[in-house]
């Protein structure tokens, strides 16, 4: 039991199935780890009481045989996903305290499998960030908000929106946690902590029960220790939902564990010229560079491309998500549910006052700008030339996958930056989403793998992109780079 966390999430599944543990034992050891270790500010929401209801169902379920393939492991939800046992904030003052009377369908899927929920995990305010410091939510053991801390070196950020969950998985609080991807919100986090993370092609997973931040943008995927346990994860988190998201794609669900041993032999891996310029940490391209390296000796051929848009990623990426921001987050008004001002004097007066008390300088600044650029007079100069733009970038992509199956890169030019480092700067942290905007932009499945040490011992995370539904082969790619080297298994110090 001691050792309990430091199994992967597949070797846990196994040891469930296979009654050597118990999902109420598996379930209590993590809730106790999460116990020991609030100084990392991870989790904004427990329920110990709902946990083990949940345990001793899957251990109902394994007993007599009708368990589902994650039966009784433990997991931990960002806390942009709604559940109905657990508070739903998004890391708001604007949703404090809010209670789904429904679970996100992909915490229901989940569930479905037999997962059992540790908890909500700590994100940027409405997933509006790059480093977890906007979240306006105590975290358990705290009395007022604070950033996450990355468990390689506390004075660091984890990443964001998805910070929480990476923090956690890395410290192993929980063997593996959703997250989800705008911009980058999974592949970033996930790097900085030395994880395995992948963001599915958009509408892959159902957007039913996330709260929104950019609706065309929005995705749901699986932070872990390996692309095997992701793989898993994915398959449960994956299928149509037609009735509930008219984005969902109708797209069978699929089992991505089949493909994980096929060969590497002559796979093409474009490497964008782009993505290697002035500003890649010289740290963080060596690292890069060995892992390629490594993809060479498992069959691999490298393939020079271009995706001459990359520069544009951040400006069309900062006009269309402010925008639809504006208008997904004008729901938080005061009058049905979250946040109220408690002085005004009419109903604008209360729309005003419960807007500026409910939302932090972050999710106001991108309101603002989404506003703006939606606004007469600005709509065409502005949103419309991003969205053509938008198009051109998906295009670089599909041109070329033309001459490659896989792109490969950096997923941020420099390691983690100090917590605080560019709180004066919103600007210079978004332009760490480079490597990150233009796959989400062109709704492509991305995702990152640990493949080495920079500066000061700090992770740095490989990004894989994919041609659309190309999941299972972004998830193989990663598995054979993870059966010859050990970056995947390395835990931080401490825990």
């Amino acid at each position: 039991m001691s050792e309990l966390h430091q199994l992967s999430l597949t070797e846990l599944a196994r040891q469930l199935r296979d009654k050597k543990v118990s999902a109420v034992e598996a379930a209590r050891h993590f809730l106790g780890r999460m116990a020991t270790h609030h100084d990392l500010g991870a989790f904004l929401a427990v329920n110990e009481e709902a946990t083990l209801a949940q345990a001793r169902a899957a251990d109902a379920a394994l007993a007599t045989g009708s368990a589902g393939l994650l039966a009784g492991v433990p997991l931990a939800h960002k806390d942009i996903f709604v559940t109905k046992d657990f508070p739903s904030t998004a890391g708001s003052k604007m949703l404090a305290g809010y209670r789904s009377p429904f679970d996100a369908t992909v915490v229901r899927r989940l569930a479905e499998a037999g997962a059992v929920t540790l908890g909500k995990l700590s994100c940027d305010e409405f997933a509006m960030g790059s480093a977890n410091e906007s979240v306006a939510v105590p975290a358990v053991g705290h009395s007022t908000p604070t950033p996450v801390r990355n468990p390689w070196d506390r004075q660091r950020v984890a990443g964001g929106s998805s910070g929480g969950s990476a923090a956690a998985v890395a410290a192993r609080l929980a063997p593996a946690a959703t997250g989800t991807d705008t911009g980058g919100s999974i592949r970033q986090p996930a790097a900085f902590c030395g994880l395995t993370g992948i963001k599915p092609t958009y509408g892959r997973a159902s957007r039913y029960g996330m709260i929104a931040y950019a609706s065309s943008l929005d995705q749901a995927g699986p932070m872990a220790r390996s692309a095997e346990d992701c793989a898993l994860l994915l398959s449960a988190m994956c299928g149509p939902d037609l009735d509930r998201d008219s984005t969902s794609l109708d797209v069978p669900a699929e089992d991505f564990s089949r493909a994980l041993n096929d060969p590497l032999d002559g796979l093409r891996i474009g490497i964008p010229k782009e993505f290697f310029g002035a500003g890649l940490a010289a740290d963080v391209r060596a690292a890069i560079d060995a892992a390629l390296r490594e993809y060479e000796k498992l069959g691999a051929k490298l393939v020079e491309i271009s995706l001459p848009r990359t520069e544009l990623a951040i400006p069309v990426y900062y006009i269309i998500a402010p925008a639809e921001a504006s208008s997904n987050l004008s729901r938080f008004d005061g009058v049905k549910f979250g946040h109220r001002a408690s002085q005004y004097t009419d109903l604008l007066d209360m729309y005003k006052k419960t807007r500026a008390e409910g939302f932090g300088d972050e999710v106001k600044r991108r309101i603002m700008v989404g506003t703006y650029v939606l606004s007469h007079g600005y709509y065409d100069a502005y949103y419309l030339q991003a969205q053509k733009i938008r198009r051109m970038i998906a295009d670089d992509f599909q041109n070329a996958f033309k001459s490659c199956d896989v792109i490969a890169g950096p997923v941020a030019p420099t390691v983690a930056w100090k917590l605080g480092e560019k709180n004066e700067d919103p600007v210079a942290a978004y332009l760490a989403d480079i490597y990150t905007l233009p796959g989400s932009l062109a709704g492509l499945p991305g995702m990152s793998l640990p493949v080495g040490f920079g500066d000061s011992h700090m992770p740095v995370g490989l990004q894989l992109i994919g041609n659309h539904l190309q999941e299972g082969k972004l998830l193989n790619m990663a598995h054979r780079y993870q059966q010859v080297t050990d970056f995947h298994l390395r835990t931080p110090g401490g825990y």
